[in-house]
């Protein structure tokens, strides 16, 4: 299986492109697992909440701290994220077509966060998806090795590289290369 990803460089970031990708397979019929990511800016002096939404099912948690006005560096909440970790991981038990993850954060690269849920799913043979930031590229190249293949941000080039790699999934569906070359429609 192999891990594509997305990064991070741009303004607008992984965020939409990744829900959009999400979005776009469910509506399709694909089983899709994971975690996508939503911002709600809060003004000048603040910085944005940070809300994730869990695959399947939807439930939204908060996994930002709220560390006052002017507050610099990490607001990550990491019981929160760890909680969500848990909630992916049961959902990889039902099998889903593929693996989405808004991002391969600090956490992963150091071996922790969603890190263990790619390698599970990866051995399950479930396709990931994620975006990335360029700070953690080089600890996501020599976590992934030659699994990962990198992405254009841009929504064809996902849904074609969606498309391919769900038309060669057996996922126990009716979702083969035809229903896969929907995706690029």
């Amino acid at each position: 299986m192999k891990i594509g990803y997305i990064v991070n460089r741009g303004q607008i970031g992984t965020d939409p492109i990744m829900t959009e990708a999400a979005e776009r397979l469910v509506a399709l019929g694909y089983g899709v697992a994971g975690l996508i990511q939503s911002n709600t800016e809060r003004g000048e002096d603040c910085r944005c909440d940070m809300d994730v939404k869990v695959l399947p099912g939807g439930t939204v948690f908060r996994i930002s701290q709220d560390r006052g006005p002017g507050a610099r560096g990490c607001r990550l909440d990491p019981a929160m994220l760890e909680a969500c970790v848990a909630l992916v991981d049961r959902a990889l038990q039902d099998a889903p077509d593929i693996l989405i993850l808004n991002k391969f954060g600090k956490h992963e690269a150091e071996g922790r966060g969603f890190r263990q849920t790619i390698a599970e799913a990866l051995a399950r043979e479930i396709p990931v998806l994620l975006g990335i930031n360029p700070l953690n590229l080089e600890a996501f190249l020599n976590f992934a090795g030659d699994l990962a293949e990198e992405v254009g941000p841009q929504a064809g080039t996902i849904a074609a590289w969606c498309a391919g790699v769900l038309s060669g999934a057996d996922t126990g569906a009716d979702h083969g290369p035809r229903q896969a070359a929907r995706l690029v429609e």
